[in-house]
């Protein structure tokens, strides 16, 4: 009798993991469709368009390399495009590296835990149109602008003119991607044990020499990911460059628009595009390639 219930209990096993493994897939099912809706299928599509007959919507119904023809043809300066906006974007990264560092170190010392709270509060720009932020700063430097009107004002002679050029371009860039390489830093920082830099310093350790042994190689996942995050977003950047550069320097992601809004040739800006991520996602696996991630992860 008292052997009824134990085969009852055991039998009864498989029917319960067999509806928690349903309910698993059940639950991951909406982010699965999501990711599907949401990235894969406008990548299938950029990429579709891409190989499709030149001026047409023949999607999926024709193949055909005379984009990329067009595009790597000896008359076509498009690459100049590429390379304005890949120097900007390895600019970028390396000004933010310089800006957002000592201002993460700061804050993790000065608010220790709530750092990574306090980090917010440079994202709260990001809530304001990037357009409406940009002509703010049109509005301070341009000819009799605030600047330029505050310093005549104080007698100083005005501003000297600094808008529709590269500077001014990289100016706005490091505004505007300043929170995705700073946040991602301050967790990288906070991940620093303070009693292991402490243990470090007791044992003679000196200051160079504890951020590069433990500080750096310990906050080396959060600089990553602001890395790469910025370099892909600067990459695309599209706005500084109109707005503060007033087209003086072309972009690729203005050849792209223009592509796919005043040209209506959509191929071509599918496959302008199609390069561009072959590119930056070239450029951003060969640089992993090229660190020791377990030796930076602490793995080993």
């Amino acid at each position: 009798m008292t052997a009824l219930p134990m085969e009852k209990s055991t039998s009864a096993a498989p029917k319960e993991k067999g509806l928690t493994l349903s309910a698993g897939i059940a639950s991951a099912s909406p982010v699965v469709i999501l990711l599907i809706l949401g990235f894969l299928a406008p990548l299938i599509t950029v990429a579709a368009y891409a190989f499709a007959t030149p001026k047409s919507f023949d999607v999926f119904t024709s193949f055909t390399l005379a984009n990329f023809a067009e595009i790597f043809s000896a008359d076509n300066t498009v690459w100049l495009s590429f390379g304005w906006s890949l120097l900007f974007a390895v600019i970028t990264v390396g000004l933010l590296l310089l800006v957002a560092y000592p201002i993460a170190y700061g804050l993790n010392h000065v608010f220790g835990k709530w750092a990574g709270f306090v980090s917010v509060l440079f994202v709260f720009p990001l809530f304001v149109s990037e357009n409406v932020r940009l002509y703010g700063w049109v509005l301070f430097f341009i000819k009799n602008g605030v600047l330029d009107g505050a310093l005549k004002w104080m007698g100083l002679g005005g501003a000297p003119e600094v808008l529709y050029s590269p500077p001014i371009i990289l100016f706005g860039m490091v505004y505007v991607y300043l929170p995705f390489m700073l946040f991602p830093m301050v967790l990288g920082l906070a991940m620093v044990p303070k009693d292991l830099v402490d243990a470090a310093r007791d044992l003679g350790a000196g200051r160079l020499m504890i951020w590069r042994e433990i500080e750096l190689p310990l906050a080396m996942p959060g600089i990553l990911i602001g890395v790469l995050l910025t370099f892909v977003l600067a990459a695309g950047a599209l706005t500084e460059s109109k707005i503060l550069g007033g087209q003086s320097i072309i972009t690729i992601a203005q050849d792209i628009e223009v592509a796919f809004t005043y040209a209506q040739n959509w191929p071509l800006g599918s496959a302008l595009a199609l390069i561009l991520v072959v590119i930056v996602s070239g450029l951003s696996l060969l640089i992993l390639s090229k660190l020791d991630l377990d030796r930076i992860l602490g793995r080993r």
